[in-house]
């Protein structure tokens, strides 16, 4: 029978609070990112993003950080069926700096954590069954009650004929013969700490570890003596990471020399952050494994994700796509500092976005100077008028998909805090209404710092009003912003979504859009979004299209906007945009509230009778959207 998943892991799940300075203590540290952590949590993120089906089977507390592990997981497509919510413990933390490239200090915040709570009725002989191979990590087999989890879960995936890995993972302040403080340390000799390893390894039919981790598992610092003590115990085929070296292979008797195994390519990369580098070189040789390849394979797709791993901060977000390894094998290393090569970097971040985005239907109310126009609006008036858009906008969403919102920060805040957590895609503008040359926002700030204490899941729009026969002196000015302002959300890990309306500058044809195009694509800028006029011509929208694809096939997409276009002029528009894939939808605003507005500022309507007009409104021009795409789809097919 064909097992529905590829990888299930089982063990640690935590919260790594990475250190955003590089080269400082861990003492002095000044803030701190976010991302999940442990082990098994980071291998099944790995393998998920090289595109296999992954599970976890944890538990975490039933708490912001334990919601947020669980949300992360599924952003990243892995299956949580078996991620138990704890009530009475708190999600493990990990705090973690990266000293200099042989120092990266980390201190765990794991007492009484929720996944050291795993028992044996956590574990679903349904789902084991549904795994082709079950991966556990070191350090669950340190407590008893943990270690009759895993037990059972390796006993159920032998019975039903699936594969068994352990990532060795030791950490000696885990097994309690190391301090608090020494969270950094790898190898402590232990003998019960042998004795209980050794009790295990004829349950796998795959053992990894480092050098320091098999004389752990073999109880002796001899690496080849350590090796043959584990042999003794197990049958499986032992992986032994070499470090810069790479690993070696070893499926029959443990030869003379560890060179003498078998090898894959290495890659010479410098070496940034080696936490979480183990995982990343785990996912890799799940890959190869699971998928069949012979051992030289294998140990290539691992030694990469390694390499690519220690060259990034962070651990899961560090980790490469599928997509992003084979363009890696294909060009080759160009500098070994990969985290500033800026061509593979824009590969791994467009294939490792979040969110499945592939229609868009954006209500747009991010209009500032538009609405403070309207007679009887002010500040408060317009705040409370962007509350009733984002109302709206809930409504027609309901619990399906494709569904956002434009808004600002400076009369929106409240709707635009209301938006977080909704599912709604949230786009939030920063030019100053109009500008020409462009200019932001206040609360950007003039080295773009505003852009850091953005929630990550709002993306930056900039509309910019450019020509292609713009004097020099206006381009540069304009160009200035654009590229600072690309570099900035990329810096802070924010999508950019780059509108331009070429025609409220001068006149326009078929080419227009696409030399603005071209030309911010030769300044190195790659918006994850373009946001661009509804066209009149099939020939104008297949420039806009090959322009964009040639220089970034990977972008999220375009949506058009509305110009406060009438719904019938609209619907024509939508029918030839619908006809391009690349089109994902459209972000429209005054034809859905221009009219509401201006009476409900005037106090002719309630606030029901705004939200009810407006819902009407963008429920239509969603209809016709969707209407459009699938006459398009009907032709072409």
């Amino acid at each position: 029978m064909e097992k529905e998943l590829d990888v299930i892991t089982i063990g640690r799940a935590g919260v790594d609070l990475y250190g955003s300075q590089v080269g400082g203590r861990l003492e002095d540290m000044g803030s701190f990112d976010k991302y999940i952590g442990g082990s098994p949590t980071n291998m099944a993120c790995g393998t998920a993003r090289l595109g296999m089906k992954s599970a976890l089977i944890t538990r975490v507390g039933d708490e912001h950080m334990g919601r947020f592990i669980r949300e992360e997981l599924r952003r990243h497509g892995v299956d949580v069926r078996g991620v138990k919510t704890d009530p009475d413990r708190l999600t493990a933390l990990v705090l973690l700096g990266i000293r200099d490239q042989r120092q990266f200090p980390l201190i765990f915040y794991r007492e009484n954590c929720a996944d050291m709570a795993l028992s044996r009725e956590d574990i679903d002989e349904s789902l084991i069954a549904s795994g082709r191979a079950v991966v556990a990590t070191g350090t669950h087999l340190s407590h008893p009650r943990t270690e009759e989890a895993v037990v059972k879960a390796l006993e159920l995936a032998r019975k039903h004929g699936s594969r068994t890995a352990l990532d060795i993972d030791y950490r000696p302040n885990l097994w309690g013969v190391a301090g608090h403080g020494d969270g950094e340390s790898r190898f402590v000799e232990s003998e019960a700490v042998t004795a209980k390893l050794q009790s295990h390894l004829h349950l796998f039919d795959l053992i990894v570890g480092t050098e320091e981790e098999f004389h752990i598992a073999g109880g002796s610092t001899d690496t080849l003596k350590a090796l043959a003590s584990v042999r003794a115990a197990s049958d499986a085929a032992l992986i032994c990471k070499l470090g810069p070296m790479g690993a070696v292979a070893i499926t029959g008797e443990i030869p003379a020399r560890l060179e003498d195994g078998q090898s894959g390519p290495g890659f010479p990369v410098d070496v940034f952050n080696v936490l979480g580098a183990g995982d990343g070189f785990m996912s890799g040789l799940l890959k190869g494994w699971l998928d069949g390849e012979d051992w030289p394979t294998t140990l290539k797709y691992a030694n990469a994700c390694g390499a690519l791993a220690v060259s990034r901060h962070g651990c899961t977000p560090a980790y490469p796509s599928w997509e992003e390894l084979t363009f890696f094998f294909e060009r080759g290393i160009v500098r070994p500092d990969i985290r500033n090569d800026v061509e593979l970097e824009q590969v791994h971040w467009a294939t490792n976005r979040h969110g499945d985005w592939s229609t868009m239907r954006v209500f747009a109310f991010d209009h500032r100077s538009q609405m403070e126009a309207i007679p009887g609006a002010g500040p408060e008036k317009i705040g409370h008028f962007k509350r009733l858009c984002l109302e709206a906008a809930l409504r027609v969403q309901g619990r399906r998909g494709g569904h956002g919102i434009l808004c600002d920060e400076r009369l929106g805040r409240d709707a635009l805090s209301a938006a977080e957590g909704t599912g709604l895609w949230i786009g939030r503008p920063v030019e100053m209404p109009g500008s020409r040359p462009l200019t932001l926002e206040p609360e950007i700030g003039p080295d773009y710092g505003g852009l850091r204490e953005w929630p990550r899941d709002q993306v930056v729009k900039c509309l910019c009003f450019c020509h292609p026969d713009d004097e020099q002196e206006m381009w540069a000015a304009q160009e200035d912003v654009i590229f600072r302002l690309f570099h900035a959300c990329r810096r802070n890990k924010l999508e950019f979504l780059l509108e331009v309306i070429p025609s409220k500058v001068g006149p326009i044809d078929d080419t227009t859009t696409a030399r603005v195009i071209q030309r911010f694509y030769d300044l190195g800028v790659y918006p994850d979004w373009w946001k661009l006029e509804p066209f009149r011509t099939t020939l104008a929208w297949a420039n806009v299209v090959e322009a964009i694809e040639r220089n970034d096939h990977r972008t999220r997409g375009i949506v058009v906007l509305g110009l406060d276009a009438p719904e019938e002029e609209l619907a024509a528009s939508f029918s030839l945009a619908a006809r391009e894939p690349l089109v994902k939808g459209f972000a429209v605003g005054r034809t859905i509230f221009a009219e509401a507005a201006r009476e409900w500022m005037a106090g002719r309507i309630s606030d029901d009778e705004a939200v009810a007009a407006m819902e009407r409104k963008f429920t239509r021009l969603c209809r016709v959207w969707d209407e459009a795409r699938a006459c398009a789809r009907e032709e072409v097919a």
